[in-house]
């Protein structure tokens, strides 16, 4: 998502980093010629289709952490630096094209996309996956950008396995449906955001992705999905030229559920974050460190 409606909507006070970015962020770690880095790609069934998916595998002999990383709407921005990053930081990093998106086979819908987050999760938690990746399965974490972002907190409250949840200028769909009762909101939807972002899908039009949006249910809830997620380690990153407005009214909702492991932050840039990239690795590897063993 590229633009948003509700411009006029306040977001939470630019904080900026406190320290340089980790060296995992802008440094190649030694090479491990018996263990080393690697990346393989496979398919990994979910419902009517299957996801086009790549591991980014940490180097090194030992049970490794891994991050299920979840792309938005319709996925232009993959965020593979993060991936590295993460990789370089000692985590295996899962990403993958949810079904009917950018040629995984099967049909596109928003319900769809948090299924195949679960499918991708039990995958990873597959004995002979565990072992052909080296996965510590009790420090599995997700993370998502815009669409993966209540992606990841959906597939996180569902499961209290899941160790803690990266949100990334995350889409509040549900409240976005509710702004449909004014035209002028729903029709610049529409023009700003669903109508470019069509070509990777297959299986839905633009009314259909319209008609998902004004009855999002609770699975696409940000708001809504912060109780669960408040006794786990939960990071909300923002931004001022995208949506932050929607990550700061989560935040606000998790420190009034009680939440104790919140890191907020919104970072002056784009929904994209074209211009705070290496911003952003920061706080993920930072995010990420605490845990490592």
């Amino acid at each position: 998502m590229r633009r948003m409606l509700f411009s006029l909507l306040l977001v939470a006070p630019v904080m900026a980093l406190a320290a340089p970015p980790p060296a995992a962020v802008t440094t190649d770690p030694p090479v491990d010629h018996a263990h080393p880095a690697a990346m393989t790609a496979f398919v990994i069934p979910s419902g009517d289709g299957a996801l086009n998916a790549v591991m980014y595998s940490a180097a090194g002999a030992r049970s490794h952490p891994t991050l299920l990383l979840l792309h938005g709407f319709p996925g232009n921005e993959q965020n593979l630096d993060l991936a590295q990053a993460a990789r370089r930081a000692g985590w295996n990093v899962l990403t993958f094209h949810y079904r009917g998106s950018w040629d995984s086979p099967g049909r596109f819908s928003f319900d769809h996309c948090v299924q195949d987050a679960a499918s991708a999760l039990a995958y990873l938690r597959r004995p002979q996956v565990i072992a052909q990746f080296a996965i510590d399965p009790s420090r599995i974490a997700v993370a998502g950008h815009s669409l993966g972002g209540i992606v990841a907190a959906r597939t996180a409250a569902d499961d209290p396995r899941v160790i803690g949840a990266f949100l990334i200028d995350p889409a509040d769909f549900a409240a976005i449906g509710r702004g449909f009762s004014d035209p002028k909101k729903r029709e610049a939807f529409l023009v700003g955001e669903v109508r470019g972002d069509l070509p990777p899908l297959t299986g839905t039009s633009a009314d259909q992705i319209m008609a998902e949006v004004a009855h999002a249910g609770p699975s696409l809830d940000l708001v809504a999905t912060m109780p669960a997620l408040s006794g786990r380690p939960l990071a909300l990153i923002g931004t001022t030229r995208g949506i932050g407005f929607m990550s700061a009214a989560a935040a606000r909702a998790a420190r009034q559920d009680g939440a104790t492991h919140l890191e907020a932050r919104t970072l002056d840039t784009d929904h994209s974050f074209s211009d705070a990239r290496i911003a952003l690795a920061g706080l993920l590897v930072t995010w990420l460190g605490q845990f490592q063993k």
